[in-house]
């Protein structure tokens, strides 16, 4: 009990709920001068206070109570501030120093162990300036150094080799003063690595591209020496790729295998990559053994398309037929990771997987696809035509092979373009009768086949001018496939040949409808323009084939020829110049420019390509009778013997060529040679009445003995002349009569027309005899020797679907050649039909 305490009735039960440390306190923090200075200092510590005594820190400040009353608290009053010195005596020493304790504390000193007192701490130390300005320096110029490689590696995208090799150089000069720069600055173990690694690839790159090899090849050996750079031994592949276009094969093995050696087996696409260039050398060498080693590694590795088809080249190298079956069985087993062209079909169902499916399916994924099928269709189809003969014992046979293998494979599509191109190599090999029986098996195949095996036919018998049957299956094509462009221009050709060029036009119009770049459609319809006499229209079609072939000499001479019809001859000889520039050796093209160029009469530019046509093509008899004419222009007659000798060799049978022989000798005052050359004529051609007169004429100058002779031949060759004149001329008014009298008896029994038996028989053998005497008549006399081949022009508007031929006009370049001693001598006029 004596510890039991009652409450009295005026204390309050609930005093000193109240009290509470005002240190505490956080309503006034923010008026608290020392709490803010000790959050603004550089350690966020509350800066010390001086102690005083007996308060706290805080001073004498009274608590308030549950009254409103402020009163210090017993507590805090009761002990003495710790380090603070009491009536004035210093606290005794302890076992242990507390902290911030010394022996030489007096009074007024503070409680400061983390020396907060002296303020905050002062700023870092800023560099000097000439180590700052350095170091910007040499951020700066790293900063160019990579906009020149990227500047090199643009101008390389667009082709100016040139400006980027100069960027290159400029880049590896600039690289080179950033490491001396930084060795000046003692930061030399900063130098950026990988910069210099792109200098010099970027570098050496840029030499290989400019074909500067050697210099390359310095600047890869730089890279691959440094055992700085990681890596760098892959390069050798790319020393390798220059040894081989340098052609030297055994070092770039050496290289090849050095990089095979330095790569490891994780990189398998890349050590594949490697071992087929190796493989191409060894081809390269002749070495098709070792060839074979990489290629059959490689199949049996990871099997490729072009791999497959360089092995069946060495296998049909070596003559190896077993192992030829076994490599085109592999290549046509190849994988390519193609997905089915199904998928790019749309459905009507789905609305959005159309849209992407027509998103899709011209993207550059679906273009590559392509072309790789395309490539894979292209090597199957050669490696077949190359083995075929060599697998079996006919081309036929070893085709046939092939096609059953290949309708057995992913490529049963390519069976029926290889069947075709069976018929076409059957074609090359001028076996026409088996190409024309392979194409007719196709008539029952699908549209696309049928189509492409009826163009063909349709050609074949075009080139055989049998043009009903290029008709029907030109149609029969067009039905199979009206979109097919070849069988509109093989339609087109037949329509051309009867001569109904309005209707061809409209086939050629239609081709090119379908496919605008078919070039041959185009030409056609220019050359039918120019026979329908729409030369505007043709030279616009002409020139739109210019612009798609530029350098195509066929197409540049018709655009002369065209200019020549519309009168601006100086349009026709640019175009004939730049057809020169082409074919500097076409003989007709020269002749031509001489003809223009004589037209103009610029006589001497026209003597120089007339000389330089004869110069390549001696037996034009245009070119020849021009330069003869021209000599005898120019009174140098002598030179103009050599060109009417050579005339009559190449026409022995025209008597004028030896007669102008004769007139140049006569000419040039060589009258003893003259009269040997007119006695000559007169053996070959004893009715020639020109002969006779000159050999009258120079006996008569030169007072031989036999004039006499010569004189009483020409009186019996004049007289045989006018007794034949005079008969051809009652003939022909006989047979005038005879028509006369004929018509008017058909006119009185038309009715009796139609004979049987032996009178049709006789008519029929009258008939012939009139044949046969036509064809005698035309026959030189029997004292004349026989031509057997009389000259010819070429007539162009032959054009076949494949490749149309040029269209040349005549030269025709014809010049008049006038004698004082006989008149009717114009040279040409007999040469070519009109």
């Amino acid at each position: 009990m004596e510890n039991v305490h009652l409450a009295l009735e005026e204390d309050d039960l609930y005093s000193g709920y109240n009290d509470y440390n005002p240190t505490f306190d956080s309503e006034e923090l923010e008026n608290d001068v020392g709490f803010q200075q000790a959050v603004r200092t550089n350690h966020g510590r509350r800066p010390p206070m001086t102690a005083k005594f007996p308060g706290t820190a805080m001073g004498a400040r009274p608590l308030a109570s549950s009254f409103g009353s402020r009163m210090p608290m017993s507590s805090s009053m009761g002990r003495p501030m710790t380090g603070a010195v009491q009536d004035g005596a210093a606290r005794p020493m302890t076992a242990v120093r507390a902290a911030g304790y010394t022996s030489s504390l007096t009074r007024g000193s503070t409680f400061d162990p983390l020396g907060q007192s002296r303020g905050p701490a002062p700023p870092l130390e800023a560099k000097s300036a000439p180590d700052l300005q350095a170091e910007e320096k040499i951020k700066i110029l790293e900063m160019k150094v990579n906009d020149l490689i990227e500047e090199s590696c643009m101008a390389h995208s667009i082709g100016a080799l040139q400006l980027a090799l100069e960027k290159a150089k400029e880049a590896g000069r600039k690289e080179r003063a950033l490491v001396r720069q930084r060795e000046q600055s003692g930061s030399g173990e900063h130098i950026n690595l990988d910069l210099t690694y792109s200098v010099l690839l970027n570098l050496a790159n840029q030499y290989a591209n400019n074909e500067m090899y050697p210099e390359a090849l310095n600047s890869y050996q730089v890279i691959v020496k440094n055992k700085m750079f990681s890596n760098a031994g892959r390069l050798k592949v790319n020393m390798a790729n220059i040894y081989f276009k340098q052609k030297n094969y055994p070092k770039a093995i050496k290289f090849y295998r050095m990089a095979l050696d330095q790569i490891s087996n994780t990189h398998k696409e890349l050590r594949i990559k490697i071992m087929q260039n190796i493989g191409v050398v060894f081809v390269r060498m002749g070495q098709y053994s070792d060839a074979i080693t990489s290629f059959e590694h490689i199949m049996s590795e990871s099997a490729n398309i072009k791999t497959g088809f360089n092995l069946i080249l060495c296998y049909y190298a070596i003559g190896d037929r077993e192992r030829m079956k076994k490599a085109f069985l592999k290549l046509i087993s190849v994988r390519l990771g193609i997905d089915d062209e199904d998928k790019y079909i749309p459905s009507n169902d789905d609305t959005s997987s159309d849209m992407v499916i027509e998103a899709i399916k011209n993207d550059k994924l679906h273009q590559m696809e392509r072309d790789l099928k395309a490539l894979a269709e292209k090597y199957i189809m050669t490696a077949a035509k190359l083995i075929a003969p060599a697998i079996e014992t006919s081309f036929a046979a070893g085709f046939d092979w092939c096609v059953d293998m290949v309708k057995s494979s992913q490529y049963v599509e390519l069976a029926n373009d290889l069947e075709i191109n069976k018929a076409i190599t059957y074609l090359r090999q001028k076996d026409f009768k088996q190409a024309v029986e392979t194409l007719k098996t196709f008539e029952k195949k699908d549209s696309r086949v049928k189509s492409a095996a009826a163009t063909n036919l349709s050609f074949l018998y075009f080139l055989e001018k049998d043009f009903d049957q290029a008709d029907r299956y030109a149609d029969l094509a067009m039905n199979a496939d009206r979109y097919n462009p070849a069988a509109l221009i093989n339609k087109g050709n037949t329509v051309f040949i009867k001569q109904d060029y309005e209707k061809a036009a409209e086939f050629y119009k239609e081709a090119l409808r379908n496919d605008s770049s078919c070039t041959e459609a185009l030409y056609n319809l220019g050359l039918t323009y120019k026979k329908l006499n729409r030369l505007e229209e043709a030279l616009d079609c002409f020139l739109k084939l210019h612009a798609i072939l530029r350098n195509c000499a066929q197409v540049m001479y018709q655009l002369a020829h065209l200019h020549e019809l519309l009168e601006d001859p100086q349009q026709a000889i640019e175009w004939l110049m730049q057809v020169i520039s082409v074919t500097p050796t076409d003989p007709q093209v020269l002749a031509k420019l001489g003809e223009l160029h004589d037209a103009e009469g610029d006589k001497s530019q026209a003597f120089q390509y007339y000389y330089e046509s004869f110069r390549y093509f001696p037996s034009n008899i245009d070119v020849i009778e021009w330069l003869g004419a021209y000599y005898i222009e120019t009174q140098f007659c002598e030179k103009a013997i050599q060109y009417f000798e050579r005339a009559t060799l190449i026409q022995p049978t025209q008597v004028k060529w030896q007669l102008m022989v004769a007139s140049c000798y006569r000419r040039s005052g060589n009258y003893q040679k003259a009269l040997e050359t007119y006695k000559d004529i007169h053996r070959k051609f004893p009715v020639n009445i020109e002969c006779l007169r000159f050999l009258v004429r120079l006996c008569t100058d030169m007072g031989l003995k036999e004039v006499q002779e010569y004189a009483t031949k020409l009186k019996k060759v004049e007289k045989m002349k006018e007794i034949r004149e005079q008969r051809v001329k009652s003939g022909r008014e006989g047979s005038a009569r005879g028509r006369k009298e004929g018509r008017e008896g058909s006119a009185g029994s038309a009715g009796d027309c139609v004979c049987f038996g032996a009178d049709s028989s006789h008519s029929g053998s009258s008939t012939k005899g009139e044949r046969l005497s036509a064809k005698m008549r035309s026959l030189p006399a029997s004292s004349e020797p026989y031509e057997a081949s009389s000259p010819k022009e070429l007539d162009a508007s032959y054009v076949d679907p494949l490749g149309p031929q040029t269209d040349r006009p005549k030269t025709g370049a014809k010049k008049r050649i006038e004698d004082d001693d006989f008149a009717d001598e114009e040279l040409g006029d007999d040469l070519l039909p009109e």
